[in-house]
């Protein structure tokens, strides 16, 4: 084993097919450049078109460190692959992966657990959409998004009834289940996490969209200078703490591995949390680098320890 005799023999795994292909290939390259290569031999895949390759060369490789975000990449349709190959990876398994991408199903374990989620309602295509009682129930403005993306892709914020419908009918052309959640008016902030079974949460980042985003869009996710980033969040201590234990519990909940990132909305009552990603991004500009340099951690180091993790267990 490459462990062993040398180097470690590492595929990168970056691309893919979902929408968010494009982060995935900028994440893939920051990682790649900043991997040590006096410890690694790194091999590079793009599943939409090496996966034959990958699955041919898995028997001379020691570990995959996946970078791929969104549908057929982080949902664990991959991870199962890399299960099947007998390859240890970095990051979350099958179940956890899964469970995290479908927002739905993820927020019912939240809830059940007793973290603050926003309300929400579920609807299927053919299903009859009533904005009216979407209203009475939600409030408004109401959140529609696809249940099963990232990146807040297909995420709209709607105010009037007309919008409803039309947003529904465009989130339908992506996902084959929208929610619509009620609107939670506060600061956005985001907790990455560290660790498989004693996780550690690291420095809290508060993000604030540029003044001409309605909230933090794709756009205002990775466009250099959309999005002011404050790390760390300038947070009261109790609800600073609070953050770091919402998004600790998230990531043990969903049986996460390696690493995870939840994104949250504090108002000045409560934390909400949205969602839990577990393979966050990986670009110069994303919060989980940012969060781990606060912690006096280089990308470099942040992916030895990544590394490390994947064989803790």
């Amino acid at each position: 084993m490459g462990l062993i005799m040398g180097k470690l023999r590492v595929a990168l795994i970056a691309g893919g097919w979902s929408r968010e292909r494009e982060i995935s290939l900028k994440s893939g390259q920051y990682v790649y450049d900043n991997l040590d290569k006096d410890k690694y031999d790194v091999k590079r895949y793009d599943p939409s078109r090496d996966l034959l390759r990958l699955i041919e060369e898995s028997k001379n490789l020691d570990l995959a460190l996946l970078v791929l975000h969104g549908k057929r990449g982080e949902d664990g349709s991959i991870q199962g692959l890399l299960d099947l190959l007998h390859l240890s990876y970095v990051g979350s398994g099958v179940l956890a992966s899964a469970l995290a991408m479908n927002k739905a199903v993820s927020k019912e374990l939240f809830r059940c657990t007793g973290l603050n989620v926003p309300k929400e309602m579920l609807f299927f295509r053919n299903q009859d959409i009533d904005p009216v009682r979407i209203f009475s129930v939600l409030g408004k403005p109401v959140v529609i998004k696809p249940v099963d993306e990232g990146s807040s892709i297909g995420l709209s914020i709607c105010y009037k009834k007309e919008e409803i419908v039309e947003a529904i009918k465009d989130t339908f052309a992506i996902s084959p289940e929208v929610m619509l959640e009620e609107y939670i008016k506060g600061r956005e902030v985001s907790c990455a996490v560290l660790g498989n079974r004693e996780p550690e949460a690291l420095p809290v980042v508060e993000i604030i969209p540029h003044e001409k985003y309605r909230f933090f869009s794709y756009t205002a996710k990775y466009e250099t200078g959309a999005s002011q980033e404050i790390c760390p969040a300038q947070i009261s201590s109790d609800v600073y703490k609070k953050i770091q234990d919402f998004a600790i519990k998230a990531h043990c909940l969903l049986g996460c591995r390696s690493f995870s990132r939840s994104d949250m909305i504090v108002t000045a009552k409560d934390v909400y949390i949205l969602e839990t990603n577990t393979i966050p991004g990986m670009t110069e500009n994303s919060i989980f680098p940012l969060a781990a340099r606060t912690a006096g951690l280089s990308f470099s180091k942040l992916l030895d320890r990544l590394i490390e993790l994947a064989f803790e267990d």
